[in-house]
This record gives structure tokens, sequence and C-alpha cells, in this order.
């Protein structure tokens, strides 16, 4: 059993690389806090890393401030730790030229790099995953692995209103409550501690909305300057693309993301019959059936609406 490989590697070695992928959200820095703790709370050596660092709603989570952001070139590590990631490449660093052995833990579909993958794409979130490789060690849970562990959880899920919200998920948040866990406390560091920027970067957002003639696709962008105007950074946006999926009658939205170079990135989430994981991979990305992503290029907003739309109305017809 794959659990038990791993177990046998944490035993034996004592110097370890987690690190989760770019953009992360509450199950990717969950995740990684939930194993960085216990390795530490074991005794082993842990660096936490994430190249884009911590987003400004989870740095509640315990043990956010020891997340790094970049590493030596020299660093090298027993044993690297990849969860959430959905793609090498999106661990944004070499992990491979700083680990002897590379361990992928995911719950994305097509995820299967690593000298060991431990891949569940039933599994609700990455979090769900590092629970069951934490109990399979007999690891007695802390109030801080706990915390971590339900936050990432809880954002997967979508506060538990997403399909992903399955019977494990609901049990197991039963558990770390057991330990500790207080959830409205999560829920309101998580989702009602904004800062005042995202609710102006939101509200430029929301003038963008944009809903097919048919009225089975939606999409909501960001531009560089609205950043400007709202003094709001990037990381703030995170969600933005919900508010076009709850409009009635949407099965698929997009949230539209200027990048530098003409390169845009591309959110989609879906109501559950179309699976936009396939159409992120045709366009070079990956992700879930009901959430995934993509970048392509284009040389203005509207023209990367129009190939987006494009391949919708094939998608959808």
């Amino acid at each position: 059993m794959i659990l038990n490989d791993i177990i046998a590697i944490i035993k034996k070695s004592q110097c370890f690389l987690v690190a989760s992928h770019e953009s992360p959200d509450g199950d990717a820095i969950g995740s990684t806090l939930g194993l960085t703790l216990a390795l530490r709370k074991m005794g082993k050596d842990v660096v936490s890393f994430n190249v884009d660092g911590v987003p400004t709603n989870l740095a509640f989570v315990p043990g956010a401030q020891s997340i790094r952001t970049s590493l030596g070139d020299n660093e090298r590590f027993d044993v690297g730790f990849l969860l959430d990631a959905g793609e090498l490449k999106r661990a944004g660093i070499p992990m491979q030229q700083h680990c002897d052995l590379l361990i992928n833990i995911d719950h994305h579909p097509y995820s299967d790099f690593g000298d060991l993958c431990y891949l569940d794409t039933g599994a609700s979130a990455t979090a769900v995953l590092i629970y069951r490789l934490l109990d399979a060690c007999h690891f007695p849970l802390d109030i801080e692995v706990a915390k971590a562990l339900y936050v990432g959880i809880l954002d997967d899920t979508g506060s538990f209103r997403y399909s992903s919200a399955n019977r494990e998920a609901f049990q197991l948040a039963g558990t770390l409550v057991d330990c500790g866990v207080d959830p409205w406390q999560i829920a309101s560091s998580l989702y009602e501690s904004f800062p005042s920027t995202r609710m102006r970067l939101l509200g430029l957002v929301l003038n963008t909305l944009d809903i097919s003639s048919c009225g089975r696709y939606a999409s909501v962008s960001l531009l560089h300057e609205f950043l400007a105007q709202s003094g709001a950074t990037p990381e703030e946006s995170d969600g933005f693309v919900n508010y076009a999926r709850a409009v009635n009658g949407v099965e698929v939205a997009l949230f539209i993301k200027e990048q530098a170079d003409g390169i845009y990135q591309i959110s989609f989430r879906s109501r559950g019959n179309i699976d936009v994981g396939s159409l992120a991979r045709r366009l070079g990305g990956g992700g879930h059936h009901n959430a995934a992503g993509a970048r392509i290029p284009a040389v203005s907003l509207d023209a990367a609406r129009t190939e987006l739309y494009r391949h919708l109305d094939i998608l959808l017809n």
C-alpha cells in the first residue's frame, strides 16, 4: 500500500521539503502546514515552501509565517513532498533538483508524477489525504495540525457546498472539531476578514460581468488597471469566479485575469454537468471536472474572451 511506503520513507529520512502549487488556495496552504507541523512534531527538519507565499486571508493558519518563497541553489533535502499541485511545474521550482526523492500527494486527475504518487481523485481535498497519512502513522492530532487540515477541507469543498463535499469530508470535519477546531473562528478568518481593497476590486470586476446569449456561461475579468484603481493585490481576487457561477442558469463560469506580456490566466468553474477540466487540459492547463485553470495568449481581453467563448460554444453544443 502506498501509504505504508510513504511512512517507511518518513521514518528513515530526516530532512524534508513540503511545497504546494503557485497561487495557493486554502487546500494548498492547509495541506502544506498540516504536514509540515506534523513532521516537525515527529522530530524532522522541515522547510515549507510556496513560490507565491501565503495569501492574506490564510495568514492565520498555524505555521503560515514559516512558509518560504525561495530556496538556495544548493539546498538539498532527503525527501520532497509536492501537494495539491496537479502538475510538477506548478511548484515554481525544480523540485527534483533539490530533493533526493519526490512524493506527490494530490486529488487532481492526471497528477501522476513523482517517485511515489499518492493520488485519490475521490478525495474532497488534499488535506484529506494528509489526514489519512497521519492517521496511518498513528500521529496524535493536535489543535494546530487540525486547524490546518480543516482549512484545506473547508476551502476546497466551498464550505461544504460543492459536490466534492462527500461523507468522508463531513466525518473528518467532525473529527477535527473534536480536536478543538472552532468552525466559526476558521470561517470568519477565511471568509469575513478581507481588506477593504478586496471589496473595491470586487466592484470593478463585477462591472465586467458578461453573460452569453444562451445564458449557459458567463465571465468576469480582472485587468491590471483594476489593481491600481483599488490598491488590491492579485491574490485578493481569489474566489471571484464564483460570482459568475452564481447567476441563475449559468453552467460554466470563467474568471479571466490579465497577466504580463499578453497572457491571460483563466479559472473555470462548472455546476457539475460540464467537464471544465477537459477544456482546461486542451488549453494546456489542468484541474478537476468542476474546477480547472489554464493560461492563454491574447492581444486583448476581448480577444481572450472571444477565443474562450468559441471553445465553450463547442463544449456546450
